[in-house]
Formats: C-alpha cells, sequence, structure tokens
C-alpha cells in the first residue's frame, strides 16, 4: 500500500525546525560550558547567550537588556501575570488581570492572579478586541486595590486577525495600566516595534518562527517595572528567571529571529498569494464556506474557516486521512478538538466548527493545490452524508 503523502499546513501550531536553527543548535551543543561560570569556557556560553539575546531584541526593535528569556511563552505568560511588581526595590500592587475573551489558554488562565482578580474583554463579531467595552472596564477599576492589568494579543492565533493594541494601549496608559501583549503569532509575520506599540511587555516564542521548542523570552520596555520572579534561585537572567540558561535552545531562537527579519516584505508577500489562492479555491469548491476574518486586517498566512455541518473534529481527522497536517485551533490541549473560544466570543453558535490553514516559508503552491484537491473530496463526503 503506497503511503499517503503528507502536506505540513500546521505553521501556527509550530514551524519546522529551520536548517539555520538546527545548525546553530549543534554548533552550541558542542560548545562545553556553564554561561554562569567565569572560566574562558563560561564566558564563551555567556557571549553566545547574550549575541541571542541581541538577536531577539532586534526581532521587535527592544534593548537587548530588556529581554528574559524563559522556556517558551507559557512561562513568559505566568512569569508577567502576576498581582505582585517592584518599581526598582519597592513593591507594586496589580489589581486586576483584564484579558480579551479570544487570548490563548496561556493567558485567559490567568497566570499568578486568582480566579476572582480576573476580568474578560469582549470582542465585536469580526474579531477585534472591543475597545469601547475596555474603556468601560478599565473606568470602573478600583486603583485602591491596585494598578489594572490588561492582556491583549498582537494576531488572534487562530483567525490571524491583527487586533488594535497601538489603540488599546492609549486606554490602557491613560488609566495608569499595564499593558502586556501575547506577540508569539506575530513576529515575523507584520513588523512589531515594542515601542511603536506602546506596550509594556511582549511575549515571544522561538518555535513558531522556525527555531527549537523550549524557549520563549519576555521583552519590557524597561527594567525599573519587574514582575516578581517566577522561578528563583541562582539568579541567572539578572535576577528576573533562575536556572541555567540553555545556550543551544537560545542559539537556535536567535537563528530563526534573524532569519524572520531577512526578506521580510518578499516572504510574506508569497505567502499572502498561497493563502489567497487557497481560499479561492476552496470558494470554486463551494459556495458555502466561511472565511473568518476576511473582511479584516489578517497576518499573511492564516486562514480560519468553517463548512457548516462539519464539525471541527470530523474535519480535521478527515484531512489527516487526505494527508493533511492542519488544526481546529490553539495546539495547547493535549489532542483535544472542541468549540473554538474564538468563534464563540465573536458570536458564532457553538456547533459550528472551524478549522485552521495556516502556511510558512517553506509553503508551496503545490500544498495548496493538494489541500484543495482534498477540500474537494471533503466536501463531496459531506454533501453526500
Amino acid at each position: 500500500m503506497t503511503k499517503t503523502e503528507r502536506t505540513y499546513l500546521d505553521w501556527n501550531a509550530t514551524a519546522p525546525l529551520s536548517a539555520a536553527a538546527r545548525e546553530a543548535v549543534l554548533a552550541a551543543l558542542d560548545t562545553v560550558g556553564n554561561p554562569s561560570s567565569v572560566h574562558g569556557e563560561g564566558r564563551a556560553l555567556r557571549m553566545l547567550v547574550e549575541a541571542a539575546r541581541r538577536d531577539v531584541a532586534a526581532l521587535v526593535h527592544a534593548a537587548p537588556a530588556h529581554v528574559i528569556f524563559t522556556s517558551g511563552a507559557t512561562e513568559a505568560a505566568n512569569l508577567v501575570l502576576t498581582p505582585d511588581y517592584r518599581m526598582g526595590r519597592t513593591p507594586l500592587a496589580i489589581g486586576h488581570l483584564y484579558h480579551s475573551e479570544i487570548e490563548h489558554p496561556a493567558i485567559r488562565e490567568g497566570g499568578r492572579f486568582s480566579r476572582d482578580k480576573l476580568t474578560s474583554i469582549p470582542v465585536t463579531p469580526a474579531g477585534l478586541v472591543d475597545l469601547a467595552a475596555l474603556e468601560t472596564l478599565l473606568e470602573g477599576h478600583d486603583k485602591a486595590k491596585g494598578l489594572p492589568m490588561v492582556a491583549v494579543m498582537l494576531v488572534n492565533n487562530e483567525t490571524g486577525i491583527v487586533q488594535p493594541v497601538k489603540l488599546a494601549a492609549e486606554i490602557v496608559h491613560r488609566h495608569g495600566g499595564l499593558l502586556v501583549v501575547d506577540a508569539v503569532q506575530a513576529v515575523g509575520r507584520i513588523p512589531v516595534d515594542i515601542e511603536a506599540l506602546d506596550a509594556d511587555f511582549l511575549i515571544l516564542s522561538s518555535h513558531k518562527l522556525g527555531g527549537p521548542k523550549g524557549a520563549g523570552a519576555l521583552v519590557s520596555r524597561g527594567e525599573v517595572l519587574m514582575p516578581v520572579p517566577l522561578i528563583r534561585g541562582g539568579g541567572q537572567e539578572k535576577g528576573h528567571r533562575s536556572g541555567t540558561e540553555n545556550p543551544a535552545a537560545l542559539a537556535g531562537f536567535a537563528a530563526a529571529a534573524r532569519a524572520a527579519i531577512a526578506d521580510f516584505a518578499d516572504r510574506n508577500a508569497r505567502i499572502a498569494g498561497l493563502r489567497d489562492a487557497l481560499e479561492a479555491g476552496m470558494r470554486m469548491a463551494t459556495n458555502d464556506v466561511i472565511i473568518h476574518g476576511a473582511d479584516i486586517e489578517r497576518v499573511a498566512n492564516t486562514s480560519f474557516f468553517s463548512l457548516p455541518g462539519l464539525k471541527s473534529e470530523t474535519g480535521q481527522i478527515a484531512f489527516d486521512l487526505e494527508g493533511i497536517a492542519l488544526s481546529a485551533g490553539s495546539a495547547c490541549s493535549s489532542g483535544k478538538v472542541g468549540q473554538s473560544h474564538v468563534l464563540t466570543a465573536m458570536g458564532f453558535d457553538a456547533a459550528l466548527g472551524a478549522l485552521r490553514v495556516s502556511l510558512g516559508s517553506g509553503s508551496t503552491q503545490a500544498d495548496v493545490d493538494r489541500f484543495l484537491a482534498a477540500f474537494s473530496r471533503v466536501v463531496s463526503r459531506r454533501r453526500a452524508a
């Protein structure tokens, strides 16, 4: 029996490890030492870590000193989402966390905030955070209990819709709050500048860029206002995140960051062309496909679609059997496939399933063609059912 040819269209879940990242990881693994040691071997590893810090900082136009390396975006979220901060050496209380309803679960879980200190911000039917609702929530915030913190992602991981973060920042800072931005799905796909966004903190992930899993970063606008550490110990990362750094993973993260900046415009224009061709092909195959966010600014690589009557789990299995790897949303629930919380927040019926195709630098027209052939077969079987 001939093995089904596989087509990978789930780059938002994780990007394949790039050749440059692989080479950087292997080279770092062959470098002996601990980056905290003062001898020559240790200093060589320290130089590698600090070079990685500069490359990751450049990805979001931040100062290298403002990059805290973590084991991934989830750890970065748990580090920054806390009621306990310090302004220099002075304790500073954060009284409440407000997060958009379409955030990644790592944000919606609230980090180190208790459940009674969490409030969700609704989104519009178009999938954009409701700025009027945010204004109302912050007007009612009790500052006597601490400052407000707001979390709004820059690009939604399911729809690919770009959120109005700059406008949210104006509201948040007018009310004396802090803005945390999950930029995991944004870097490499749209320009990201922490100063231009007016964000207080950005969350990044290595493996979404083609770097290794197990590396991420929390990037701040400054060094004075910082969260109380989540992991304590030897005081690495200037005391913000203890534990020996992983130079190999960070070297791969840096290589991926450099690649994300290189040929940015041409790469994304090519990917946008593939995504547009894919969506045009779906519309030709059936007139009832719903492409979520098609009329809103999106990143170039993402298409989130529904076929009425097709459940997410059924659709994902059907495409997998066709040799197509796609997803039903966040790859964060240990293989569970359920109703998209993003679609629910946008006001869609809970029975409506959705599937996400996400492309990347290695995607080709042949990938799109194979997907569309499979899509036509899935549509035909749905009609026959």
